[in-house]
């Protein structure tokens, strides 16, 4: 993976949930299984992406993992939309700000077993990677390890949005039609890519009110992986996270019941338990 694109060293998980990970999506019954992590900003979704994807190549599989991070719109297509929709349409992340077409035609070139780039994305340049530096899988994998921080929510009901939920929706989106786009993107476009997944894991924290602090530690790691280029301070982070916040406490109602498992974290991202949803 490559370190523009994705986050901090977070805490390694246990070797035998890691095995445990791949070994649920191997056995799912597909050639090509989809295991989807979600989990909210700086749960350690890449990290535990990572490291199936290393388990499996140990035992000589051929393994690679995605971030739905890395199918963000290009800056200059979020203007249009913020042009077009909405000024909060500009900030990549919400719902509606991904290149979902671009997602899907790379997981189903996964399952056809055909050479296809992983798409990238540069968050400190908050800008898509040019595709001549994506890296290119050749041949037919084993497994893709897909990850992301809202993977697999629905959309809230229409009578939740009308009130707004943080600073950023009273001042910037006063009347409700950006969190309403988002919410509708979110019920009517995402559903056919959720359907891609085998199995969905969901790392659980303890509430939204760890993610500020979690998303802060991402950002400075970001930096010092790249010294002496621009990122975010802690007064950005803070309402960066804001225009995650409504979809993060959605995640946190609803994919308990929705994930094949449930992985709570404290607040250091230690596991306090790992169970199967009941079916």
């Amino acid at each position: 993976m490559s370190a523009v694109a994705h986050n901090f060293p977070a805490r390694r998980f246990a070797s035998p949930l890691v095995a445990q990970a791949l070994d649920e999506a191997l056995a799912c019954g597909t050639a090509m299984p989809v295991l989807a992590i979600s989990g909210l900003q700086g749960s350690g979704k890449s990290t535990l992406a990572a490291q199936v994807v290393e388990l499996a190549r140990a035992r000589g599989l051929r393994a690679a993992a995605l971030s739905i991070d890395d199918t963000y719109l290009t800056r200059a297509q979020r203007q249009r939309l913020a042009d077009q929709v909405h000024p909060l349409l500009a900030t990549r992340g919400p719902p509606g700000t991904h290149d979902l077409p671009l997602a899907r035609a790379t997981l189903q070139a996964a399952r056809d077993g055909q050479p296809f780039p992983l798409p990238r994305f540069d968050k400190l340049a908050d800008e898509r990677v040019d595709a001549v530096h994506w890296q290119r899988i050749e041949g037919r994998l084993d497994l893709l390890v897909f990850e992301g921080w809202f993977l697999g929510t629905p959309a809230e009901p229409e009578v939740a949005l009308s009130t707004p939920l943080n600073a950023l929706e009273r001042d910037a989106d006063g009347d409700g039609r950006w969190r309403r786009w988002c919410n509708h993107a979110l019920a009517s476009d995402y559903p056919a890519l959720w359907q891609c997944f085998d199995r969905l894991w969901f790392l659980q924290p303890p509430s939204f009110a760890v993610v500020p602090q979690w998303r802060w530690q991402q950002e400075q790691a970001l930096q010092r992986a790249a010294p002496g280029r621009s990122g975010m301070s802690r007064a950005q982070v803070e309402r960066f996270v804001q225009f995650y916040e409504r979809v993060s406490r959605q995640a946190l109602r609803t994919l308990p019941a929705i994930a094949d498992r449930v992985i709570a974290l404290d607040a250091q991202r230690q596991v306090l338990w790992c169970g199967a949803t009941p079916r």
